[in-house]
């Protein structure tokens, strides 16, 4: 797999989680925290979207190699980012507000 698909899941689970941190108020754990488990689930999820859905990663790295760019690969990449950057980055705002609360 090449650097590219993993820089645009990266930042694509980065927003995910710092997007439901701000639409869901329950489900923010701040910014850092949202940023990184983001950019974590936005990595796993998008891998494991590739999986699932038969899709090839490392087709967009090859492609934007060879001059072309595999469409239908950078825009799974990118939803697959910005879900699991959500889920990743919501659940642990939930955990950390819920522990927050019980302290």
């Amino acid at each position: 797999m090449g650097l590219l698909p993993i820089i645009i899941q990266l930042v694509s689970g980065a927003a995910g989680g710092n997007l439901i941190g701000r639409v869901a108020g329950q489900l923010n754990g701040g910014n850092m925290l949202n940023t990184i488990l983001g950019a974590v689930g936005g990595v796993g999820a998008s891998g494991l979207l590739a999986g699932v859905l038969g899709g090839d990663a490392a087709a967009l790295a090859d492609d934007a190699v060879s001059g072309g760019l595999d469409i239908q690969a950078l825009i799974g990449a990118v939803i697959g980012g910005g879900a699991g950057g959500a889920v990743l980055g919501g659940a642990g705002g939930f955990i950390k507000n819920l522990l927050n609360k019980s302290a």
